[in-house]
């Protein structure tokens, strides 16, 4: 090891706790900015080259760095997306808080070669406001992440170059990643477009252009649809209503035979009135000051049933869907079933 090695080395020992106090700044910025950004990401990880590491670059490249503040990867963090383009949208944001060295940085994604998939991480040389050293940030997707390691260890591992046939179907695979890769955000990206359509017909109340699903049952409940019914039945006995979740409706929803939010629409409109008396029944000789805001679609649902004729049964089935299978459910809807007989519903 030369004098000049040596240097840099005693340099790098004396400097340890300034890059510990570095990585802690950098993991809490990056976390920090996330989080304030509403991204999930699959990791953040960071580390400090160990003696040994830095001793083996030294080693080959010693020559190149005129005093530790040159190495710019002593300290190296790296950030794991899902998504290909939420390594843009991080890097826009390392970008304001840190100082970049452009001259340093590399977007290997640009490089387009054949077997360069696992590699194709963004990085940037960066530096902290109050530091004299740099460091690395690595951004790459989960998927290069995975391949960068499997390849590494089937590839690397041994130290033995690996013959021509097995190479063939490594890159072969690389490319089924990439284009998995690609097309995992192409689907986000419809989906969230698909989503905001859906949303703008339902806002326009364009319910029969919308096809029933989790997600556009949820656009649907958005809008509050039972609201109005809700506060109908709450000023019977001027109660306070309680707001719970109303997906598990959906089921039911599907199946009565509703096919689009328009068919749930309709229902509600033909069966809100008589989901009133059966509230105004249930209600009337009670003293209760609290209901929940699924008493309007429940009733609807009530209604519903007993008129396309599924009886005390379909019933049970009802609450059996809403609240979970329980012996108990057969003495509500027989319950319910005889307060709606009495009514004529």
């Amino acid at each position: 090891m030369d004098l000049h090695t040596e240097m840099l080395l005693d340099e790098y020992r004396e400097a340890i706790p300034v890059f510990e106090r570095m990585q802690k700044e950098v993991l809490a910025t990056l976390r920090d900015a996330l989080q304030r950004n509403g991204l999930i990401v699959t990791a953040i990880e960071s580390r400090i080259k160990t003696e040994e590491s830095l001793s083996g670059k030294l080693a080959l490249k010693g020559t190149k760095y005129a005093s530790l503040s040159d190495i710019t990867d002593i300290l190296g963090a790296r950030i794991v997306t899902f998504y290909t383009d939420d390594v843009d949208r991080i890097a826009a944001i390392a970008e304001q808080l840190f100082e970049i060295d452009w001259e340093n940085s590399v977007d290997k994604r640009m490089l387009h070669q054949l077997d360069s998939f696992g590699y194709n991480s963004l990085h940037y040389i960066c530096k902290l406001p109050g530091y004299d050293y740099r460091f690395e940030l690595q951004l790459r997707t989960t998927l290069q992440h995975a391949w960068a390691s499997i390849n590494h260890d089937i590839g690397y591992k041994s130290g033995v170059e690996i013959p021509r046939e097995y190479m063939r179907r490594i890159n072969r695979l690389s490319g089924l990643l990439e284009m998995a890769d690609d097309e995992f955000s192409r689907i986000r990206t419809e989906i969230t477009d698909y989503r905001r359509r859906v949303q703008q017909l339902v806002q326009n109340g364009k319910l029969d252009d919308v096809q029933l699903d989790g997600d556009t049952f949820n656009s649907y409940l958005q809008v509050r649809p039972f609201d109005s019914l809700n506060k109908r039945i709450a000023a019977i006995n001027q109660a306070e209503i309680q707001e719970v979740p109303l997906i598990r409706y959906l089921r039911v929803f599907k199946e009565l035979g509703c096919k689009t939010l328009g068919d749930i629409e309709r229902l509600k409109q033909k069966h809100a009135e008589n989901a009133y008396r059966l509230a105004r029944h249930q209600l009337g000789n009670t003293d209760l000051d609290i209901i929940s805001s699924a008493v309007g679609v429940q009733n609807i649902c009530i209604v519903c049933i007993l008129a396309i004729g599924a009886g005390k049964l379909g019933l049970v089935r009802f609450f059996d869907a809403i609240n979970g299978h329980n012996p108990q459910n057969e003495a509500i809807a027989e319950m319910t079933y005889e307060q709606a007989k009495n009514l004529q519903l």
